[in-house]
């Protein structure tokens, strides 16, 4: 294909669609393609900030495993924050299997705040048994009103 631009040479494009205004989650606007009517564009909700900091910590598990990086200082290091925040997104591995698998599938929060925090989690990794951990994860879980 031969392009007889030169430089400094101007070219009109028009580009047709339909498009519509919509809030995120942050409150900022955003712009989507389409009508907003369209089911397409229906809110489906925000995924959990603990399923996605769960998700995180099985991934740098693997980094280390692999021998990509050395240890959590070198996480925090890359990651730009403290290696205490690093230990504490780690330290979701100590949870059950059962419960970081139910934590990895929490139902999207669709307005509002999350019903549950890494916070809320500490105390449950902090115990070493896995049976002790799941009653918490119960409780927790009836205390937040989400069925488990």
């Amino acid at each position: 294909m031969r392009n007889d631009r030169k430089e400094g040479d101007t070219m009109d494009l028009t580009v047709n669609c339909k498009v519509c205004f919509k809030r995120g989650a942050s409150g900022r606007k955003r712009l989507f393609e389409g009508e907003g009517t369209e089911p397409s564009l229906i809110h489906t909700g925000e995924i959990l900030r603990v399923s996605r900091l769960m998700a995180l910590a099985i991934k740098l598990e693997k980094l280390i495993n692999a021998g990509e990086v050395r240890d959590y200082a070198d996480i925090a290091r890359l990651g730009q924050v403290s290696r205490t925040r690093i230990t504490q997104i780690m330290n979701l591995l100590y949870l059950a299997p059962d419960i970081q698998e139910e934590i990895l599938f929490l139902p999207r929060t669709m307005k509002g705040r999350d019903p549950i925090s890494e916070r809320n989690l500490r105390p449950i990794a902090a115990i070493p048994h896995w049976n002790r951990q799941r009653k918490m994860w119960v409780s927790l879980l009836t205390e937040r009103m989400l069925s488990p």
